[in-house]
C-alpha cells in the first residue's frame, strides 16, 4: 500500500510521428512511486521505459495523462523547476576538475555558503566510499569511482528523487554487481525515492522493492521482485524475467498431459499457460514416485558454470526444458548428453499464468 507518494504518473501517454503516423511510445502508465522507494522501470529496447522517465523529469512532455511529484502537478512544469535530479549512463563529468570541484559543483551554483559547501560535500564523499580521493580528477579514478562521484554530484544537492538511466551500463559485470549493492546502500542511506531505468533483470531483481516491467509502452506487472519472479503475470513476464520454462496446453482435472508426461496445475481446466523456473526441476534417471509434475527427455546439453550445472532436456514432443542443479557437494546427479532422463518438480511450482 502507497502510503505517501513521491511520483505519481496518470494515464501518461507519450505519441511521436514518424512518416506521417502518429505512434505511441508510452500507452496510458498509471502508477504511483513510494517516498523512500527504490524503483525500477524494467523491460527490453524500445519498450518505453526511458521515455516513461524522461516524462517524469520533464525532458519530454506528455500528450495525455497528467504527472505529480509528492502531491503536485508538474505535467508542464521544466526541469529546471522539479525537485528531482537525474544520473546517465554517461556520467558527464568535468575532467578539468577534482572530484571535491566536480560534487560541489552545483551547490556554487547556488551560491551556497561556503562553509555548508564544505560539510555537504564532506558528508556525501564519505557516504559514497570516496573519502581521500577528493583532490583526484576523474581520469585517474575507475569506472565504479566515476559512477560514485555522478551520484554524490546528484545528491548533494538533496533532490526529493533521483533518477537513473541505465547508470551501470558502461561498466564490466563483476563492477556492476559490486555496485547494484553500493547503490541500494547509498540509498538506503540517504532514504530518498530512486528511479532506475534498467533492461537488465538481475539489477532490478537485485536492488528494487518494487518494479513496474514494461513491454510495447505498457506496464504488464507491477509488484516486488519475488512476486514477479515466483508469480509472472503474463508469458512475456515469465520469459523476460530470468530463465523459465512456458509450457501449454490443455488441462483436465488439474493435469496437463504434455511432452510424453504429466503437468499438475491444481485447479485448473482449459487451456492453461504454465512456467516453471529451472531451479525447481529435479533430474533424475529414474521415473519419479509421489504426487509430482514428470516429464520423461534426452539430455541434449550440458553445461557447467561454478556454482550450478544446466541441462537442455528435449521432450518427446520437441519441446526443451532448462534445468539448473546446483553443484553441491552432496549432488548425485551426472546426466550426460544424450542420456535419457526423468524431470519432476513439485504441483506448487507450476505455476498457471494468463496468456497475452
Amino acid at each position: 500500500m502507497i502510503e505517501r507518494s513521491a511520483i505519481e504518473l496518470e494515464g501518461v501517454v507519450k505519441e511521436y510521428l514518424s512518416h506521417g503516423e502518429v505512434v505511441q511510445a508510452v500507452k496510458g502508465v498509471t502508477l504511483d512511486i513510494a517516498e523512500g522507494e527504490f524503483f525500477s522501470l524494467l523491460g527490453p529496447s524500445g519498450c518505453g521505459k526511458t521515455t516513461t522517465m524522461r516524462m517524469i523529469a520533464g525532458f519530454e512532455e506528455p500528450s495525455k495523462g497528467v504527472v505529480r511529484l509528492h502531491g503536485q502537478d508538474v505535467t508542464n512544469v521544466p526541469p529546471n523547476r522539479r525537485d528531482v535530479n537525474m544520473v546517465f549512463q554517461s556520467y558527464a563529468l568535468f575532467p578539468h576538475m577534482s572530484v571535491w570541484d566536480n560534487v560541489a559543483f552545483g551547490l556554487k551554483q547556488k551560491k551556497t555558503p561556503q562553509e555548508e559547501i564544505r560539510r555537504r560535500v564532506g558528508e556525501m564523499l564519505e557516504i559514497v566510499d570516496l573519502g581521500g580521493r577528493e583532490k583526484r580528477r576523474p581520469r585517474e579514478l575507475s569506472g565504479g569511482q566515476q559512477q560514485r562521484v555522478a551520484l554524490a554530484r546528484a545528491l548533494v544537492n538533496r533532490p526529493r528523487a533521483l533518477l537513473l538511466d541505465e547508470p551501470l551500463g558502461a561498466l564490466d559485470l563483476k563492477l556492476r554487481q559490486a555496485m547494484q549493492l553500493e547503490l541500494k546502500r547509498i540509498q538506503r542511506e540517504v532514504g530518498i525515492t530512486f528511479v532506475y531505468v534498467t533492461h537488465d533483470q538481475s539489477e532490478a531483481l537485485t536492488m528494487s522493492d518494487r518494479i513496474a516491467v514494461m513491454n510495447d509502452g505498457l506496464v504488464e506487472q507491477l509488484a516486488g521482485p519475488r512476486e514477479i519472479y515466483e508469480r509472472p503475470a503474463s508469458t512475456f513476464v515469465a520469459g523476460f524475467i530470468g530463465t523459465s520454462n512456458l509450457l501449454s496446453g490443455t488441462a483436465a482435472g488439474g493435469v496437463l498431459e504434455t511432452g510424453g508426461g504429466r503437468v499438475l496445475v491444481p485447479g485448473h481446466d482449459g487451456v492453461v499457460s504454465v512456467t516453471i523456473r529451472p531451479e525447481k526441476i529435479r533430474i533424475s534417471a529414474d521415473k519419479p514416485d509421489g504426487e509430482l509434475s514428470a516429464l520423461p527427455g534426452t539430455v541434449a546439453e550440458v553445461v557447467y558454470l561454478g556454482t550450478y550445472t544446466s541441462y537442455a532436456v528435449t521432450l518427446a514432443d520437441g519441446a526443451e526444458i532448462t534445468v539448473f542443479q546446483q553443484n553441491a557437494q552432496d549432488a548425485t546427479t551426472t546426466a550426460e548428453r544424450g542420456d535419457s532422463v526423468w524431470l519432476s518438480w513439485q504441483a506448487r511450482h507450476s505455476y498457471v499464468m494468463e496468456s497475452r
